[in-house]
């Protein structure tokens, strides 16, 4: 079969690669009808997540059509459209049995590696490094799916697979961001990075209850998109962020903070120089601009969300003002098999049409084209869908 394949630092190719094939009784054999690249994806291009390997095939968001299942799975015949969450959940650990399913025990085969970094083993993800568990992504013509009875959700008849792709991950990433800031009727909520994740964060916050939103970015038609979706904007390139927040909400901060960048931020201040220059020497792991800015235009007794990727170390975090100002701050993998069934429900009623994000749909085969695109923002680029 065709599939994408990460070949080192800005490096990805369209290769030929053995089929999947059932290993397991509870696998599930799906062929690919589309996929997707993910912002989290571009952390693997730019080299920043380690214990990657020439030749791992990469993606985590599709949907596609199921051709065969093992003998434990039930819930699923070939024939079957489905769309498959980017978590790998066993479903009968603690923590699959509380929804936490991002924090799977079971999942990731190469749990140790996870432990000696964070402390504890960490669930699989599919396509995204051997910390993760090292399993093949879904940008492929076929994927194996583990725990078929657990993870993919049926796409219903009345929906197309553009409609319910996103539910793989950052509909519901957005979602749980907007959530986790346990937004109140009538708050402000301010949002850092305006690429699909905090599009989806500024939609779901709207669908919670928040009576005013702020994007922030710096790409125009980002701006645009965060715009339509009902934002007001800040281009952090031409004004500062915390003075025009404090504007903005008469000197008291936003009510919610919700950093949709990750590790990889960017910014003109002279700490986004500071993290620029470590992060080039190999100092520090995770570029935390953002994540000072948003300690200081947080209100006092506020809230922080993290939905955005964060791999290792965060230098000069401001820990005093978080601690004095007392911030509340909630973040992680999204728990994605929680929040399926609900928004797809909100998609088929006709609350929100995932579709919005989608600027460029291309055969899979124009990958190495894409990835480049959307890494450097070109062509008005926000989100790619693939079509193997």
């Amino acid at each position: 079969m065709r599939a994408v394949t990460w070949c080192g630092r800005h490096n990805v190719r369209v290769e030929n690669v053995p089929d999947p094939g059932i290993l397991n009784p509870r696998d599930a054999i799906i062929k690919v009808r589309l996929t997707a690249i993910c912002g989290s994806d571009l952390h693997l291009y730019d080299g920043f997540v380690p214990a990657m390997k020439k030749g791992d095939i990469l993606g985590h968001e599709f949907a596609g059509e199921v051709v065969e299942v093992g003998r434990e799975v039930k819930n699923l015949k070939p024939g079957d459209r489905v769309v498959v969450p980017f978590t790998i959940s066993c479903g009968r650990c603690w923590y699959c049995s509380t929804q936490q399913y991002s924090l799977c025990d079971n999942s990731n085969p190469k749990g140790w590696m996870t432990e000696k970094l964070f402390g504890q083993p960490m669930a699989g993800i599919y396509g995204y490094s051997h910390l993760m568990g090292g399993y093949a992504g879904g940008q492929a013509e076929y994927v194996r799916v583990p725990f078929a009875d657990i993870g993919p959700l049926k796409v219903p008849d009345d929906l197309t697979d553009e409609q319910c792709l996103f539910l793989s991950d950052i509909f519901p990433t957005g979602y749980q961001a907007a959530e986790y800031g346990d937004i109140q009727r009538g708050d402000t909520v301010a949002v850092w990075g305006c690429g699909p994740v905090g599009l989806f964060a500024i939609r779901s916050c709207f669908l919670l209850g928040a009576e005013r939103v702020i994007g922030i970015d710096r790409v125009p038609e980002r701006l645009e998109l965060a715009r339509k979706c009902g934002a007001e904007a800040i281009d952090y390139s031409e004004q500062s962020v915390y003075d025009r927040i404090m504007f903005l909400t008469g000197g008291r901060g936003a009510d919610v903070c919700i950093d949709a960048v990750g590790l990889e931020a960017h910014g003109t201040s002279p700490d986004a120089l500071y993290d620029r220059v470590k992060t080039s020497l190999m100092l520090t792991t995770d570029q935390g601009h953002v994540l000072r800015e948003i300690v200081h235009c947080c209100r006092k007794g506020g809230h922080v969300s993290i939905p955005g990727v964060y791999g290792g170390y965060v230098d000069k975090f401001p820990m005093g003002a978080a601690m004095n100002k007392s911030l509340t701050f909630r973040m992680g993998q999204t728990h994605v098999q929680k929040y399926m069934r609900p928004l797809l429900e909100r998609i088929r009623r006709g609350e929100i049409d995932p579709t919005f994000v989608i600027t460029h749909r291309l055969p899979l085969d124009q990958a190495p084209e894409a990835y480049r695109m959307f890494h450097d923002k070109r062509d008005q680029c926000i989100k790619v869908v693939l079509k193997p």
